[in-house]
């Protein structure tokens, strides 16, 4: 693999730029109308894709694209430096705080959601982050 974009459908491109820079301090790089927006700033491009909702992702998909908050299998970690400021700044963004925030071995967690039903976590990690879980083997030095 070369590299890796990350998508996200948002009803709304100009509410999901301005969420995305004031929750996360990601910056809009490029656009092409009301239809798509790269924003950087993580490690990884994420593209918004602007999709109405009820829209469907294929010819006969059987589920329709829904922004109320809903479980996918994945979702977004970022990774921050301080997670009461990134709370406070997410959820200034208009992001809901979804559990109390939770400390581990490795860190600090607290899960979010976004505006258009995504689910995100931020996590502070400790020093020596998730090499901190008892039982953890490293396999790779990648």
């Amino acid at each position: 693999m070369t590299s890796l974009r990350i998508c996200l459908d948002v009803s709304d491109l100009d509410a999901g730029i301005a969420f995305y820079e004031q929750a996360l301090e990601l910056r809009l790089a490029r656009r092409h109308g009301r239809e798509w927006a790269e924003l950087t700033g993580a490690e990884v491009p994420i593209d918004l894709l602007a999709k109405p909702a009820g829209s469907r992702t294929h010819p006969g998909a059987a589920a329709a694209r829904d922004y109320a908050r809903h479980w996918t299998p994945v979702h977004l970690d970022f990774a921050v430096a301080d997670i009461a400021q990134a709370v406070q700044r997410a959820t200034s963004a208009g992001a809901v705080l979804e559990t109390d925030i939770a400390r581990h071995a490795w860190g600090v967690i607290a899960c979010m959601a976004d505006p258009f039903g995504h689910g995100f976590c931020l996590i502070e990690f400790t020093a020596r982050g998730y090499d901190a879980m008892p039982g953890v083997e490293r396999v790779s030095q990648e």
